[in-house]
Parts: structure tokens; sequence; C-alpha cells
């Protein structure tokens, strides 16, 4: 039947009349039918605004540095009839209730798979591993924060929640505020750069006994929330469990197979995937139909499946954008259409609401702060741990939501359990940044220079070599090739450096985790389990290092693009390295032209310049030696230098001459000297060219290295006297065709190109990097470390280093 009548069902006599289901799509507007009538239109229109306006949301809360679940509960609730579904004409329109049934089946299947990379996540291993410390804090968390939502519970049952059945209540309001939210807590660490710190790795060891805990205590909460007699709840926890067992016994093993057939480096079968995603679905229904919640069931097959090797890394990869972008915010908008921030509207409603959150944030601080006491962990690390554990997150969602659904909470209380998840979790992360910030011990060293290296034969030079994809990785490669030197063995190290965006992907915070465990974001052989693309990036450098004398080790860093920098420059600290190579933030097109990868990408070498703590070389990648790894025995690159003087030149010419004892190279040193009289420095007045006399110290310093250099390199070097910025552009054409031009950052010379958006290159750096100039030749721009040329070091320089660090780091790899 299409519609049900039942008599007298509105109070009045009339009868009440149930709307018809709605049809899944519609003839068209053409047609006289309005798609917001059929379900399929209905429901793109709700994901399209769904997903504009939590997105909008984050980009603004971005500055704040909240994670993206804040941003979607917020827009939850502003697309509710807390604010805009207070108009009841966009309500009906966008999401009446007849179209709610739709949208929560699809919400919910987002969050079932949502669930299941949450178990991917969790690592049974690593909770196994958990120190003495990390489980007396997690347990402090959970068991004050229960007990003192229990009390909380007979306010509220006393006040707003009467009528509620008060054991369920008393379980869901303990569990409510003992939850810590894992995936929002490495988010948050990894945006903060915790994670390798002591605090952050025991607060991640604590929030993954927390999770597993919270997820028992949900179980526990559901099944007393039943209709039944307490006996048929003791049955749906005793299945519950028989199935937990059942997923240890059967589904893993046959999970683990499929895993074992997935070889490192080989595509992952279709097979193989649709059937673990049928495994999710049907250990959904089966924990449905128990009668705890289907999420239970994913969450549970997530949990079991192996971590090793490339299979659960496949999983997250082919699922985490469909679930994580467009299902799963419709989850958070279910939620909102349930809270009517309206209902909390007297003073004793807002006194509740304080209530609710100081005893949120008491319970989880205090239990946290008391138990890493007696751990002899810090006070003011006790404390930081404190508010990071007291993070909410999805996880508190679901609690409320099963609770709403089960009638276990009233409007208003719902209201004040999600005001209180959003504030705690809102304020986590500018109280951290408040209170504290990790002391980065700096690591002493003597070489920070290429030049440093230069004359001192048989010594080791360490380089840092970053890059945001794979594109970049022959050139870097064939660009080490040509930096080993004579070939010596450990002459060269180079940490090759993946630059990699911080975002709410479940594969980022995977990725972060593996670094949190590793200590440093720091690949090893063997260990690379990883998605496909980090593999290939791993095979490539150890494929490089089998074949020549050069000692690699790539590494990877995870963070948000406006603080990566501060990952590079404490990477370099830590490694020791003489100078820093980053990638230029364009990239050149198949038709010649340099296509910018954002401004993003230009502040990182902005920010790297300025506090970088060695040499920094930013490189214009032209494809250098073509778009594969050239061998050895292949090289022959024409390679020069622009020398015009002052530091920056004299590391320039530093790291050319080094590259002039690779067989393969042919380098020459184009020295510009203004005519007599003239300087090619532009006055800061008229804009031409007037003589200005160039530091004394600084020209004898160019002399005398030009001297040296040329005793012993292998070089051609010719000098050039120019009067004007014309003069040097037609030298450097004449050079003909060059491979690697190498350049000093600031030389004392005016602008050569008529205008730039690259100032960070200087004044020849810019014009070399321009398309005008070329689109064959790579470029090199060198800035040389200087103590008092750095502004605002992130990491402070160590008075009194010695000789005897030096020896210490050349022993260390």
């Amino acid at each position: 039947m299409a519609m049900a009548v039942a008599a007298g069902g509105n109070g009045t006599g009339a009868p009440l009349v149930c709307p018809a289901p709605m049809k899944a799509t519609s003839n068209g507007a053409w047609q006289n039918e309005n798609p917001l009538d059929y379900a399929l239109p209905l429901v793109i229109l709700q994901i399209c605004l769904v997903v504009a306006v939590t997105r909008a949301l984050a980009f603004l809360l971005r500055p704040l540095r909240q994670p993206r679940v804040i941003a979607e509960i917020i827009g939850g609730v502003l697309l509710g009839p807390s604010a805009l579904g207070r108009n009841k004409a966009f309500l009906d329109t966008v999401f009446p209730k007849r179209s709610l049934t739709v949208m929560d089946t699809l919400a919910n299947v987002g969050l079932l798979f949502f669930l299941f990379l949450v178990g991917l996540e969790l690592d049974l291993n690593a909770i196994r591993r958990t120190g003495r410390g990390a489980l007396a804090i997690a347990l402090a968390g959970i068991s004050l924060p229960f007990l003192l939502g229990v009390g909380t519970s007979f306010v509220l049952q006393a006040t707003v929640a009467t009528g509620v059945r008060q054991g369920p209540f008393l379980v869901f309001m303990g569990v409510a505020l003992s939850i810590t939210a894992f995936p929002v807590l490495a988010r948050i660490l990894a945006e903060l750069k915790l994670l390798t710190t002591d605090v952050g790795r025991m607060a991640m060891s604590a929030a993954a006994v927390n999770d597993v805990a919270a997820w028992i205590l949900l179980a526990l909460a559901v099944a007393l929330s039943g209709s039944g007699s307490p006996l048929v709840s003791l049955w749906v926890l005793l299945t519950g469990a028989a199935f937990v067992a059942f997923a240890a016994l059967a589904i893993r093993p046959f999970l683990a197979w499929m895993a074992r057939r997935s070889l490192q480096g080989e595509p992952v079968k279709e097979t193989y995937i649709c059937a673990t995603l049928a495994v999710v679905l049907a250990a959904s229904f089966i924990t449905d139909t128990i009668g705890i919640h289907a999420l239970f069931g994913a969450f549970i097959v997530g949990v079991v499946v192996p971590k090793d090797g490339p299979f659960a890394g496949v999983l997250i990869e082919k699922i985490e954008d469909l679930v994580s972008g467009l299902l799963l915010p419709l989850y958070f908008v279910s939620s909102g259409l349930k809270t009517n921030v309206a209902t909390i509207s007297d003073g004793r409603s807002w006194g509740l609401l304080v209530l609710v959150i100081t005893t949120a944030c008491l319970g989880k601080i205090a239990g946290t702060i008391a138990a890493a006491r007696l751990a002899r962990v810090p006070s003011r690390e006790a404390l930081v741990l404190g508010v990071l554990m007291n993070t909410k997150g999805l996880v508190e969602l679901i609690v409320l939501n099963i609770g709403k659904d089960r009638k276990v909470l009233n409007e208003e209380t719902f209201a004040i359990m999600v005001l209180m998840a959003l504030f705690t979790t809102f304020i986590t992360t500018p109280i951290v940044m408040a209170i504290y910030k990790p002391a980065r011990p700096a690591v002493p060293y003597k070489h920070r220079t290429v030049m440093s290296r230069a004359n001192q034969a048989g010594l080791e030079l360490r380089m840092l070599a970053c890059f945001h994809s794979e594109r970049s990785i022959p050139t870097i490669i064939n660009l080490i090739e040509t930096s080993r030197g004579t070939g010596v063995r450990r002459g060269l190290t180079v940490y090759a450096l993946h630059l990699m965006e911080l975002s709410e992907r479940s594969s980022a915070i995977s990725m972060v985790n593996r670094a949190r465990r590793n200590g440093l974001p720091f690949w090893n052989r063997g260990q690379s389990s990883e998605g496909s693309s980090s593999n290939h990036i791993v095979v490539a450098f150890e494929a490089y290092e089998q074949l020549s004398s050069v000692s690699i080790r790539p590494m990877t860093a995870i963070s948000d693009l406006a603080t990566i920098h501060e990952d590079i420059v404490a990477s370099a600290q830590e490694k020791r390295v003489a100078i820093i190579l980053l990638p230029f933030h364009k990239q050149q097109r198949v038709d010649g032209f340099m296509e910018s990868l954002g401004m993003s990408f230009r502040d990182i070498n902005r920010s790297v310049l300025r506090h970088a703590p060695c040499s920094v070389g930013i490189l214009v990648d032209r494809g250098l030696g073509g778009p594969a790894q050239v061998s050895s025995s292949d090289v022959s690159y024409s390679i020069a230098v622009l020398f015009f003087g002052g530091r920056d030149d004299r590391e320039a010419l530093s790291y050319g001459i080094r590259m002039a004892h690779h067989p393969g190279v042919s380098l020459t040193v184009l020295r510009f000297l203004p005519e007599h009289g003239t300087s090619l420095i532009e006055s800061s007045s008229g804009g031409e060219s007037v003589g200005v006399d160039v530091e004394a110290g600084e020209s004898a310093a160019d002399d005398a290295f030009m001297a040296a250099a040329s005793k012993y390199c292998p070089m051609k070097c010719v000098e050039k006297t120019v009067k004007e910025t014309a003069d040097i552009v037609n030298e450097i054409k004449a050079l003909g065709v060059i491979n690697l031009f190498l350049v000093g950052r600031t030389p004392p010379v005016a602008a050569i190109a008529s205008r730039t958006d690259c100032p960070e290159l200087g004044p020849v750096g810019s014009y070399l990097a321009s398309s005008e100039f070329s689109t064959t030749a790579s470029v090199l721009v060198v800035q040389q470390y200087h103590p008092d040329g750095n502004n605002e070091l992130l990491v402070d320089e160590v008075e009194g280093e010695n000789e005897a660090s030096d020896t210490a780091d050349s022993s260390q790899s």
C-alpha cells in the first residue's frame, strides 16, 4: 500500500496520513516534475551542500589549526534546526523528513567503512607493547571520567533527563565522558609536531588502549539499552564476545591468506579487495542482528586485518577518499539534524552544559595528570597529556547518536553532550600550543657548508635532498651522481626526504603512526610497508645505492605545508648535513613554460632559506639527464658556474668543484668583473649602473678562492669584463649548451630579468629560471650558511663546537 491511515492520530479526530515513499529518480523538470521530490537527485543535492559547507568551514578554521572533524560537527549543527534549519521552508525542501531514511542509510554505510578504516589504523601488537606508564594513564583517563559521568547522570536525570531508564543512561554518560578520539589525536599531534616526542608517544599509546576500552564500554552500553530483560542483554554481550572470537579465529586467517598472496610491489587483486569489503558488510550484518550495532562488525574486521605488507595500505587507498570525503559528512549532518541548540534556553540548561563540560575536562585531565605524575612525568608534560587525552571526535558522536536512537538521551541532553564534545576538542590545540613547546636539542656539528669540505679529500659530505613527487626522482639521482666527487667510500651521504602534506586521510595518519614508531619519519630497508608510491621511491633510491658508492637514506616528512619547513630544518640539524636541496615551486610543462605548483611550496623554500642550519640549494628542474636515471658510465654533463663574487657564489663554486671531479662532468667557471669605475650593483635611486665599491674583504676572499680552486680542480675558467646587465646576458648565452647552471643566490649584481615572481632565487637565478632564458638547462641556486645570515633560526646554535663533534658526526649514519 502506498499509504497507511490511522484515525484520530493527530488528536483532532482527523486521519493521520503517512507520506508515500519517495521514488528513486524523476523524469526531469521538462516533464513538470520537481527533482527534489525524488530520492536520488535530493540526496545528490544534500551531499553537495554538506561537502561545500564543511569544507568552507574547514578552510576558515585552518588558521586555528583545528582538525576537520570540528568543521564537520559545526557544519552539521548549522544545517540542522539550530541555525539554517530554523527556516522551515529550507528544512522541508533540502532535508524533508521522508528523505532522511535514504540519507541516514548512506551516512551509516559511509560510517561502516570509516570505522573499518579506524580499525585498520589500530595496531594490536603496538597496544601489547604499551608500557606501564601509558597503560596507567589510559586506565586513569577512563576510570575517573567514567565515574564522574555516572555522577553527572544523576544530576541530569533529576532535571532535564527525567523518565529515562537509569541503567543505560548511567553507562552512556560514563562512556561519553571517558572517550579519547584516537584518529583526531593523531592528527593534532602530527600537526603540532609532537608525535616523536615523549609526550606524543605516551599520548598515542594511551589513546590506543583507550580506544579499545571505549568500544568495549560502548558494546556494554548498547547491550543494556535494549528494551528486553537483563537476560536478553546478557545474551547480547555473550554473542558479541563469540563474534569477536570468530573474527579472530576464522576471519583473520582468511584475511591473512589474502595478505600473504599480495606481494610487495605488485597490484593487489581486485578479487581480494571485493572479498574484504564483502566481509566488512557481512560482519556488520551479523553484529546488527546480534543487537549491538552494525559499526562493531566493521571495526572488528579492520582490527583483525594484518597490518604488515601492502594489503592494508591498498585497502585504505581504495576507499578512504569516497568514504571520508563524501559519505561520512552526511553522518555529521544526520547528527546535526538531531541537535537543537535552542533547547538549551534557560539558565538551568546552560548551567548543566557548564557542569558537563567541567566534569568531562576535570575527569580526563585530573585522572591523566595523577597517573602521569605517579609515572614520574614532569608537571608540564603531565598537563599536556591530560589536555590531549580530553580530545573527542567521531566516536563520541556515534555514542551520542546511538543513545538518541535508543531513547536513552532526549533532545536537550543530546544537544548538551554534542556541545561538550565540540568544546573539548576545539580547545585542545590552542591550549597545547600555549603551554607546551618541546625543546629540540641542537646537535653540534662543524661542517655546515659545502665549501668547508671542498679542499678536504676523503671527508664525507652530507646532503638533504627534498622532493614532492616521483617525477623529481630521476633528476635528484642524476644530481646526486654528479655530486659524488671522486667516488670514495662514504664520500657522500644523501638523505632523500619525501615531503608529503598531512591530510585527514587515513593513509596519512597511518604513515604518521609509522613515523612515530620509528622515532623519526625514516624508512629503513625491509620496513617499507607503505603504499605503492612510497615503495617505488624507496626501491629507486636503494637500486641506485647498490650501483654506486653513495649512501642514500630515504625519509619522509608528513606535515601541514605551512609548517613542513620545520621538519626540513630539524632533519637537517639531526642528520648534520652541509646542504639542503629544495625543489623549485614551478615545474616545466611539455611546451617549455614553467607552471606553479602553488604558493605553499614557494613559502616552504623561503622559510627554509631563512631558518636553515646549513647551506641551501634550490633546484630548477628542466630534466637533468632526461626522464630516466643515467648510469655512472653514461654521465656526460656540461656544468657552468656563474661567479660574480660573494659568499653565496663561493659556495656555488665549491659545489661545482666537487662535481668537476666526476669523470663525466665538464665544468666551466664564468667570472664576471665590472668595468673599471663601474659596478654591477643597481643604485637605490636612479636604477642605472653607478660606481659602488665592493667590500674589500669579499673581493680579496673571491680572488683567493678562485686562485686556490684553479690549482686542484679540473675546470675551465673564463673572466669577462662587463659594463651592464645586457653584457651579462650575452656572455651567458654565448656559453652554448649547458646542462646545469650553478649560481649564488645573492651575487652583487642588479636584477637581470625585467620582472620576476621568484625573488627568493636572487637576481641571476630568477633570470635563469625564466622560460625566456632556456627550456633545457637546469639551475641550482645556492645560499651559503652564515651564522649571522639567517634570521630566527628554529634550532639554537651551540657554542664551542670542536673537532671532536665532527669526528662523532662522521662515525654516525
